[in-house]
């Protein structure tokens, strides 16, 4: 599977650069999130923009994403997802459980902010 990370003090951005993320290609994804996490990642940036296409098997791993996220007081952001993808991702009603963003600078601000509210709220 093709991706490049970048990551940052308060966040990791993950870009997939894949055009499909199926069957073949969803447990290498699964994998290198829990690596992410498992590294001390808590708020994840998945950049989607490049997959035309997912199947189940690819909701499941970005749902693992968001599980983790949660488990570790983090936030998962999905960002430039394609028509096609959103049309499965509401179908799925994922639209109401996943935090979904146009663009990585708006999923960054949307961290910080999130940040700032566990500050104020005294959550780790």
């Amino acid at each position: 599977m093709k991706y490049s990370i970048e990551k940052s003090e308060k966040y990791t951005k993950l870009l997939l650069n894949e055009e499909k993320l199926d069957t073949l290609k969803a447990p290498s994804l699964k994998s290198e999130i829990i690596t992410l996490y498992q590294s001390g990642t808590i708020n994840l940036i998945l950049n989607l923009s490049n997959v035309k296409y997912v199947d189940s098997s690819g909701l499941s791993a970005v749902l693992v994403a968001n599980r983790l996220s949660k488990e570790v007081g983090g936030y998962l952001v999905l960002v430039g997802i394609t028509d096609h993808v959103m049309k499965l991702v509401k179908i799925s009603k994922l639209d109401h459980v996943l935090n979904i963003l146009p663009t990585e600078e708006e999923a960054v601000d949307a961290i910080f902010l999130n940040e700032i509210e566990k500050d104020f709220n005294g959550e780790e």
